[in-house]
């Protein structure tokens, strides 16, 4: 008993020691200033005894009762992991190679198949994006696969380290992943190189200016400046392609948005951490000490004048959203496509000692006007579908993973009202952006030369809406005619219905009650599928502020949508 006493007190004095000694470390580097605030802050109380008595026992009885041994290093390491892997999704332990591998992945050049990896699903990973012009795009990987096996062993719950192993390679050696598309696993094989991830790509299309963003790297302004210098004459107008763009850093967010828009717009993103402390980014600060502040001020005057659309999608997260929610905000960009991702969170890298560290949240963005991305992306002016036919990429966005951050600044029911992902199938068709059969490109390019926009989908002819109401029972009920989209069965129209009712209040007031999704019906206005048919205020005289029940009833009368 005297020696497990002793023990314990050894271990909570290795705690005890080991913080202090991370929070020097910690305040040595460069964390942001909002973070390196909160690390002073007084108001948290540290750990009680009790806590820390219990996580030691804990660690005693794994130590000295598991089956077989374990080593310190391991368990320590496993603990940290897993407090900080409960945190949000995008929270971390990175180890001595972790370290190694974000550090090849910030400045853009490392060994393996080029593909963004995202969240789990039925225990295998999912691709959020294969990189443009790597093995993984070349061999038609799709966003939304997942990855089964890599040279025939399984990676069903493996951990994103362990499978990354796998995956990177030596340039020049053999790989076959087997993906599973649509219930269907594939087999698919490619060759490893080393991938070096350009992170702007541009060209003239006639006389638009088209810029690709596919990372916010430390290179990527420095790339883009050059790019467009490069630009002959005056555009008609630009066209900047975020799209499955998963962010990067937040700094070359800012320079991009500085490029395209007026310097004296003012705060372009701003960051609220803990015990609300509030930082605000309004300008780019170089990488390079060769560049001056000059360096984003001699740049084409049209760069900030000509019309602009940003193209973005469901694979747009974080920086590209920071981007688009700036040039939306300044009202300089028509933001076209799908609503994007919805990561409104800011990651910093702080080290535990000189080998690993930890990936941590440390606050939440916002756009010029004070909106919060986290968990709810940006919606786009004109909505665009993939392709002609429909959507392409369908995977989870920020609001469907596990212990994902909030929005601070909506509703819980809010964010997942009409948030969440629509699970539509994939089709087995390439999208190669930038290319001729690009639709939302060339719906962009149509919006620019002031033509008609196509959104795309399946789209909807004669449809229509018919009300009716049921005075004794005190409802209303709905019945929408669609027509169907299967070719052979176009006689059979596709009939919903759904009801929704009016209760009496003590001074015989109708409150309105909707009982089925999609249909809505408040006093002021008729909604179905979210489109106002038509104010019920303007089917009653002026003088009358509150309609009755019954005059509520005796004024609903058959619609048409508009």
């Amino acid at each position: 008993m005297k020696k497990r006493i002793f023990w314990l007190s050894i271990f909570f004095y290795c705690i005890t020691t080991h913080t202090i000694w991370a929070k020097e470390e910690i305040d040595s580097t460069q964390v942001p200033q909002q973070v390196a605030s909160t690390l002073n802050n007084q108001e948290d109380e540290p750990p009680t005894y009790e806590e820390l008595r219990r996580f030691a026992r804990a660690y005693a009885l794994v130590k000295n009762q598991y089956v077989e041994p374990v080593s310190d290093q391991q368990l320590i390491d496993d603990a940290i992991e897993g407090m900080l892997r409960k945190l949000d999704p995008h929270s971390n332990y990175l180890n001595k190679e972790d370290m190694i591998d974000l550090q090849e992945e910030t400045e853009g050049e490392f060994g393996g198949l080029g593909i963004e990896i995202g969240n789990e699903e039925g225990g295998y990973f999912k691709i959020i994006s294969p990189i443009e012009d790597t093995p993984a795009a070349k061999a038609g990987i799709l966003p939304g696969d997942l990855i089964v096996k890599v040279n025939g062993t399984s990676m069903k719950d493996k951990s994103l380290r362990e499978m990354v192993k796998f995956l990177r390679g030596d340039p020049g050696t053999k790989i076959t992943l087997t993906i599973r598309r649509k219930k269907e696993n594939i087999d698919v094989n490619m060759i490893r190189e080393l991938i070096k991830v350009k992170s702007v790509r541009s060209k003239m299309i006639g006389d638009i200016a088209y810029f690709r963003l596919t990372q916010f790297q430390l290179n990527t302004v420095d790339d883009l400046v050059k790019q467009i210098k490069a630009i002959k004459g005056t555009p008609r107008g630009i066209i900047l392609d975020l799209r499955n763009n998963p962010g990067g850093l937040l700094n070359t967010s800012v320079g991009v948005v500085q490029v395209f828009s007026n310097p004296n717009k003012g705060v372009i993103v701003s960051t609220k951490a803990r015990h609300q402390v509030v930082e605000e980014f309004s300008h780019y600060m170089p990488d390079n000490i060769l560049q001056t502040d000059t360096y984003l001020k001699n740049l084409p005057a049209w760069l900030k004048s000509v019309p602009m659309v940003v193209l973005i999608n469901v694979g747009s997260a974080s920086a590209s959203e920071i981007v688009a929610g700036a040039l939306q905000d300044f009202k300089r960009a028509t933001i076209m496509g799908n609503k994007s991702f919805g990561k409104g969170s800011v990651q910093v890298v702080m080290p535990i000692d000189n080998e690993t560290g930890i990936k941590i949240t440390t606050a939440r963005y916002y756009t010029p006007n004070g909106r919060s991305i986290q968990a709810m992306g940006i919606t786009p002016d004109i909505v665009v579908t993939d392709t002609e036919k429909g959507d392409l990429f369908s995977f989870p966005r920020e609001v469907d993973l596990e212990d994902h951050l909030s929005n601070d600044t909506v509703a819980e029911e809010e964010q997942t009202a009409d948030n969440k992902s629509v699970k539509t199938e994939i089709s087995d068709q390439l999208i190669e952006f930038g290319s001729d059969s690009d639709f939302q490109l060339q719906q962009a390019i149509n919006h620019l030369k002031g033509k008609p926009v196509n959104s795309g989908g399946a789209p909807l002819k004669e449809k229509s809406t018919t009300l009716s109401i049921d005075k004794d029972a005190s409802s209303i009920t709905a019945k929408e005619v669609l027509p169907t989209q299967d070719k052979k069965e176009k006689n059979q129209p596709n009939i919903r219905e759904g009801q929704s009712t009016f209760q009496k209040g003590k001074d015989n007031t109708a409150y309105h009650t909707p009982i089925i999704p999609n249909l809505s019906m408040p006093l002021e206005a008729i909604n179905i599928n979210s489109e106002t048919i038509v104010p019920l205020s303007k089917q009653y005289p002026s003088d009358m502020n509150t309609p009755t029940l019954d005059k509520a009833l005796d004024k609903v009368r058959v619609l048409e949508p508009k």
